[in-house]
């Protein structure tokens, strides 16, 4: 009797700390402007967490503002662009976009890429005579549970803007 207790009372504290480690506190401050993102927050819209590369990327560029010109056509989704430069390097790279897109859409920072180490995005990828992480997008349902992630071989390997609006539709039936 005792042992079978214990051994539910074992279960019960793995069960829970699998539950608090998949409930990832993600919290990121904008490089663009004043604002903070705090996935919590977010509940009942699904989040889209793209991770461009670091240092000067043209891909991330266009990846951007394909996202910035389509984004408004899916109203129940929160689209936020993570680079792991520093505040001035961000600062710079964004100077490419469009400042009112930027009022849409900050550029999160991710020091050092703790968050992308934090969600196990696989880093190794050679660019700029730099070891970056690969790029990627990371899906959260409406509760805040990663749904779905992609990511790519190289920096031109992205999920376009149509692919991540037919997952939103699919995961949207469910």
């Amino acid at each position: 009797m005792k042992i079978k207790i214990s051994l539910l009372t074992l279960l019960l504290l793995i069960s829970l700390t699998v539950l608090v480690n998949a409930q990832t506190i993600i919290k990121l401050g904008s490089a663009t402007d004043n604002r903070e993102f705090v996935l919590s927050k977010e509940k009942g819209k699904f989040v889209a967490l793209h991770f461009l590369l670091k240092t000067e990327c043209p891909y991330c560029i266009r990846h951007t503002q394909e996202y910035f010109s389509k984004a408004k056509t899916l109203k129940n989704v929160v689209q936020i662009f993570i680079k792991p430069d520093t505040e001035l390097e961000i600062r710079a790279w964004s100077g490419k976009l469009a400042a009112e897109d930027l009022k849409n859409f900050p550029i999160y920072r991710d020091p050092d890429a703790q968050l992308a180490n934090q969600l196990g995005i696989p880093d190794g990828y050679k660019f700029h005579n730099q070891i970056v992480h690969y790029p990627a997008t990371i899906l959260f349902d409406r509760k805040g549970k990663e749904v779905y992630r992609y990511v790519g071989k190289n920096n031109s390997d992205r999920l376009s803007f149509d692919q991540l609006a037919l997952k939103i539709q699919e995961l949207s039936k469910k």
